[in-house]
């Protein structure tokens, strides 16, 4: 005789009783008959993955089989995501390295939009000031311990969690997918976005840096009902086609399992210790005084972005010139990946100003001085050329346009200390020395060509320089 036991209504299955399926959620395996032999027969356990992250909203029934799901959210709903944990390693672990971090974030899953992420995202603060892209609904989460929400990330929540325990996390989209397109005369579709979640372990040192688990889905989010509205939409339009066309549909489905995918970069990871790879600052680059100074021109032009320059070179250039900004958007380029790129496609990236920078920053384009001088020495060791018998000039860039700099660049040319030049003088009319002045200097025309020598003074080891 046969007794069957019906489930309790609120039945929370094991992790061991979920598997990832293409077309269903949750799968409890079927109680099996009694029959004669049972012992004989193969065991069939299902595959059950180490975690395992659901939302719970319908997934898209317009999604032909073998594509990427999509699912509908209303503005402002929370909605549940449910983490599963079937993971071995947890008992290795102490009572109190139990618990695990995760990030929830919401990025677009455009490509073009993923480069100008940063521009989108402060463009979206401008017009909703004190909002969030992403909220956790922490009334509703069951399980969730010691969240962060950091005020400098719209987009990214994070938790800590006991693998071993029930854990839901309630979350909010507050932007519409409609706000990051190009408007045109309405009706235009929305960028869909994605919502990611990755999960890192504890190490010795009480941070979490160690990663176990990514997984994502490809979401679209409405105002308020329109998501149901879009649902209905969808599913009245398959129903319309033929028995057979509706088998290249993927089934109706309540809930939508998130994909395993990589871990997103993110360079800046909260909640742990220093990483093995630290972004240089600007002052460690450069130890000397001279590229420590802001007229450190010279040191960082020199160390331009070459096509064999590695990532991590990649990264320490864009740190060197200020565009730091932009490491966690060019992360995976190379030297070579960035020099591909033109003016139009850095202006859309970073924006029109640091665009037109950093286009110029990696076509090593100096900025021209404000005063050029060629000047000879009065030596006896003057150089002359074997062929034109003619007097070698050297070249001197002013940026201040002072009397001190051209002192320094002076003294530079004989190489003797600049305070070893007591004054400069250039003759005027009639042979008469004229005093430099900062004015003097201000009014010398471009391209002036000089003739300088040097005069010791009486009891002093300074000298009196003169310009001809």
């Amino acid at each position: 005789m046969l007794f069957c036991h019906s489930q309790p209504e609120h039945y929370w299955p094991t992790p061991a009783e979920h598997y990832q399926n293409p077309h269903s959620t949750i799968y409890r395996e079927p109680m099996q008959l009694p029959f004669l032999k049972q012992e004989d027969q193969p065991l069939f356990v299902p595959l059950c993955p180490a975690f395992q992250c659901i939302l719970y909203a319908p997934s898209s029934p317009a999604i032909k089989l073998y594509e990427e799901t999509l699912t509908y959210l209303n503005q402002g709903q929370s909605y549940e995501i449910r983490l599963l944990s079937n993971w071995k390693g947890i008992g290795d672990l102490s009572e109190g390295r139990r618990l695990l971090r995760s990030v929830v974030r919401v990025v677009f899953h455009d490509r073009r939009l993923q480069y100008s992420e940063r521009q989108q995202l402060e463009s979206w603060q401008l017009n909703h000031p004190g909002d969030r892209i992403l909220d956790l609904d922490v009334p509703l989460s069951v399980g969730v311990t010691d969240p962060l929400v950091n005020p400098n990330t719209l987009n990214t929540i994070e938790f800590l969690w006991d693998p071993s325990k029930r854990t839901s996390v309630f979350i909010q989209v507050n932007c519409i997918s409609t706000e990051f397109t190009q408007r045109k005369n309405g009706g235009e579709k929305g960028a869909p976005f994605r919502v990611q979640v990755d999960t890192y372990k504890g190490d010795a040192h009480g941070g979490f840096t160690e990663h176990l688990y990514s997984c994502s889905c490809q979401v679209k989010v409405f105002k308020p009902k329109g998501a149901d509205r879009k649902q209905k939409t969808d599913r009245e339009k398959v129903e319309k086609r033929s028995a057979l066309e509706r088998e290249k549909y993927q089934p109706d489905s309540e809930t939508t399992v998130l994909t395993e995918c990589i871990p997103w970069p993110d360079i800046e990871a909260p909640r742990s210790p220093p990483s093995t790879f630290r972004m240089p600052t600007p002052e460690r680059v450069c130890a000397s005084p001279v590229c420590a100074s802001d007229s450190s021109t010279e040191c960082s032009g020199e160390q331009s972005l070459s096509p064999s320059s590695s990532i991590s070179e990649t990264q320490q250039w864009l740190v060197r010139n200020r565009f730091s900004n932009y490491c966690r958007t060019f992360s995976n380029f190379t030297g070579a990946d960035l020099l591909k790129f033109s003016r139009k496609d850095l202006t859309q990236i970073c924006g029109v100003a640091d665009g037109i920078r950093l286009a110029h920053s990696l076509n090593a384009r100096s900025v021209r001085p404000r005063l050029t001088l060629y000047i000879t020495t009065d030596t006896p060791e003057k150089k002359i050329t074997d062929d034109t018998n003619q007097t070698v000039y050297q070249e001197l860039y002013l940026e201040e346009i002072t009397a001190a700099e051209l002192t320094t660049k002076v003294a530079d040319l004989f190489s003797i200390p600049a305070n070893h030049i007591q004054q400069i003088s250039r003759t005027g009319p009639h042979g008469i020395h004229i005093l430099l002045s900062d004015t003097m200097v201000r009014h010398m025309p471009d391209e002036s060509c000089f003739l300088a020598s040097l005069q010791k003074l009486q009891n002093s080891d300074s000298f009196h320089c003169i310009l001809r």
